[in-house]
């Protein structure tokens, strides 16, 4: 069997309508908050679960490792409109970025 290379992580995390990163954003719009993964968080999983040679399979536990804190800290949270996740948050280990309803509000208006 041919290993994945990271395009086809990258499709398989992005593409088909259970997509991993799809079915997260659901679960995190059931408390009210938007889930963005940046293009380069998203090159970060892939290239991890390469670097660690799990493939697809892998792939659930790298994003679930990036956003366990924040799982059960944001439905308690009620200032939290929405969870950004770039490359430096799965590369770094750094916490993903919250941003508050306000900042939210401001944008749209500004736009």
């Amino acid at each position: 069997v041919d290993k994945l290379n990271r395009d086809a992580l990258v499709q398989i995390l992005t593409e088909p309508r259970n997509a991993l990163v799809k079915q997260y954003q659901k679960l995190f719009d059931i408390d009210g908050v938007e889930l963005e993964f940046t293009e380069d968080a998203v090159d970060a999983v892939a290239d991890l679960a390469m670097m660690r040679g799990t493939g697809a399979r892998g792939l659930r536990a790298i994003i679930e490792e990036v956003l366990l804190h924040v799982m059960y800290d944001v439905p308690s949270r009620e200032d939290v409109a929405k969870v950004v996740v770039n490359g430096e948050v799965v590369n770094d280990n750094v916490n993903p970025t919250l941003v508050p309803h306000e900042a939210e509000t401001k944008k749209k208006k500004s736009a």
